[in-house]
């Protein structure tokens, strides 16, 4: 598939963008008008760039309002379209895209309009060029693709056809599937974006929400599918306008960009593989196919003094496994949940997630699809009847392993107390409580760049399969947080990978270094059977537990009407508590360590969620902890 990018998807000058595409693997690119005109370069010189870069010049876009329109302003529409004929002949592009008209139409006549096209592909096949004719969904009188399409058939040119663009056709809730019924060589362009489903006008949703192919809500492999179905075999280009993309480190959000595509271009040929018929010449390339995870192997927390996590750890009954034989690494074990404490490279370091690992069938096959994904690899050095494990690098720095077995563990011997807490390590001490026995992670939460949050959600589903769940806005006393939850498919034994990205509001800053990790706390979630009993014996082993408000139980009270007997425990124990129709959760959380703190839950029933109506509870207990005094 050719892949494509709009320079207006991307931030800085226009010779940066042009860099950054081709850097990123773009085959081509769309030129905006805006970036050209306030360019320092010449069309000459942006036509010898790309050549040098190896990229493709497109489209020029976009030519406004021409149809519609009385025979005086129509003949000065053709006089501006002539120069700018000109002057793709001196970019080298042959295909321009003219958008329905929006502010000057004031005729509603598709028979004038198909003239009016005519004429312009007339004059456009002077030059060399092919005019794309696109249905803007807030056009005067042509914003769906059919009517569209049927003007430029009317029009009947061999220079005029048409552009679809997928913003402007999902966002009216159109159909895709009439798409197969335009010829292939009619399709001149095609331009994709993606976006959430939100309630406002389209106009204001498509300037500033847009975002790139699976980090939104649109079916874009069913209308891609559609296309090549169609016999189009031209560019996929992406056309995003979001305000945060342009903002953002350009080479960064190219690479997003040129992952969405890959991704796209996967999910499409997942989809048509079987139902290709004789139309059908776009190529697809596949990856690597792996299965979703089948849990969390691990957590890992980096800090250049983990006394406090250890500390911690001990309260909640982790066992200390030891020292790694060669690198200055702790392992901690629950049941089946596995904490690893890092004090590698980790001076000035204050304790926060910094990997996490992942249980797959086949690490290297999981690390090559991830490279082509345009993952970054972590190099993990190791020694002689050490293992090699696969990781990569998450949009927010976190390193992700991809596990196959937890052979690993084997390199973690007896504690060599270097570093370590200097509390009561004694096997009575430490070792796994009833209550505790079986746990395994649950859950972890990640807080997120406001800049990289929908890259992360396209990184985990596309990279690791995971499905994004509806996305929720969770109120704190600084701010709504914005969640957004990343999870295996449901079986019968429930989900094996939960994962929350929670997008935090800046105005909680309040630190020296100004960093993700001191505005935003991040948590790891142990599931234990008989959450009651555990929390009775780490409140016995001295853990410090998040203070929860009484008025928080007078409201639980109220809507639940528990057994007195379970809301004193509840109160007593500072537990919190949620229902739902298929079952109950309990949970706990401890107090911060640096950016990190613990929350253990137990589910009952088949209960799927997180808690949520608790966690503004807990966003505002977290606040007063941290502002008091």
């Amino acid at each position: 598939m050719r892949t494509g990018i709009a320079t207006v998807c991307l931030s800085g000058t226009l010779e940066e963008k042009l860099h950054a595409a081709a850097k990123a693997g773009f085959g081509g690119v769309e030129i905006f008008e805006t970036d050209l005109v306030t360019s320092s370069l010449s069309p000459e010189d942006v036509r010898l760039l790309a050549v040098d870069l190896g990229l493709g010049l497109d489209l020029y876009q976009p030519f406004r309002d021409l149809d519609s329109v009385a025979d005086e302003l129509y003949r000065a529409n053709l006089r501006r379209a002539e120069t700018k004929f000109r002057l793709m002949g001196r970019l080298g592009i042959d295909t321009i895209l003219v958008c329905s008209n929006v502010s000057t139409a004031t005729i509603d006549d598709d028979a004038l309009r198909a003239e009016q096209l005519h004429g312009l592909a007339e004059l456009a096949a002077q030059y060399g060029v092919r005019v794309a004719y696109e249905a803007l969904a807030w056009g005067t009188y042509v914003n769906d693709y059919e009517h569209a399409w049927k003007i430029v058939a009317d029009a009947d040119h061999p220079s005029l056809g048409t552009c679809l663009d997928t913003f402007h056709i999902l966002s009216r809730g159109a159909d895709p599937s009439g798409i197969e019924s335009i010829p292939g060589e009619k399709i001149f362009f095609v331009q994709v974006a993606d976006a959430p489903k939100l309630s406002m006008d389209v106009l204001s949703w498509s300037r500033h929400y847009r975002v790139f192919p699976g980090e939104g809500q649109f079916d874009l492999p069913a209308f891609l599918g559609h296309v090549a179905r169609a016999g189009y075999n031209g560019p996929v280009s992406l056309e995003v306008f979001n305000d945060t993309f342009r903002q953002s480190d350009v080479e960064r959000t190219a690479v997003d960009a040129m992952r969405s595509l890959i991704w796209l271009e996967e999910r499409t040929a997942q989809l048509t593989g079987a139902a290709r018929d004789a139309r059908f010449t776009m190529p697809l390339r596949t990856l690597p196919q792996v299965a979703p995870p089948a849990g969390l192997n691990f957590a890992e927390v980096k800090a250049e003094d983990p006394r406090a996590l250890e500390r911690l750890l001990t309260q909640l009954g982790f066992e200390a496994r030891g020292e790694h034989r060669t690198k200055p690494v702790a392992l901690w074990t629950l049941g089946d949940a596995r904490i690893v404490l890092n004090r590698q490279g980790a001076a000035g370091v204050a304790p926060g997630i910094s990997a996490l690992g992942f249980d797959v069938e086949n690490a290297v096959a999981a690390v090559a699809r991830a490279v082509q994904l345009k993952a970054v690899p972590v190099p993990r050095p190791s020694q002689a009847n050490e293992e090699i494990l696969q990781a990569v690098k998450a949009p927010d720095g976190t390193e992700v392993f991809l596990c196959e077995d937890t052979a690993w563990v084997g390199e973690f011997g007896e504690a060599s107390g270097e570093g370590a807490y200097d509390g009561d390590h004694s096997a009575s001490s430490v070792s796994s409580p009833a209550a505790g026995g079986g746990a395994r992670i649950d859950h972890i939460n990640l807080g997120q760049p406001w800049q990289h949050f929908d890259e992360a959600v396209l990184f985990y589903s596309s990279v690791l399969a995971l499905t994004p769940a509806a996305s929720q806005d969770v109120s704190s006393p600084a701010g709504l947080v914005r969640s957004q939850v990343m999870q295996t498919e449901e079986t019968a034994t429930g989900r094996a990978v939960r994962l929350a990205l929670n997008l935090a509001p800046w105005i909680q800053s309040d630190s020296v270094r100004g960093t993700l990790q001191d505005t935003f706390l991040e948590h790891i979630a142990v599931e234990v059977p008989d959450l009651i009993a555990y929390a009775a014996e780490c409140r016995r082993r001295g853990l410090p537990f998040l203070r929860i408000p009484e008025n928080y139980y007078e409201d639980l009270d109220a809507r639940f009407a528990l057994e007195p007997s379970l809301m004193a425990r509840l109160r007593e124990l500072d537990l919190l508590y949620d229902r739902d129709e298929r079952g109950e959760f309990l949970h706990f959380y401890t107090a911060a360590v640096g950016s990190v703190f613990f929350e253990a839950v137990q589910r009952i029933d088949g209960y799927d969620g997180f808690g949520a109506p608790n966690a503004p509870v807990r966003h505002a207990a977290q606040f007063a902890v941290r502002h008091a005094g």
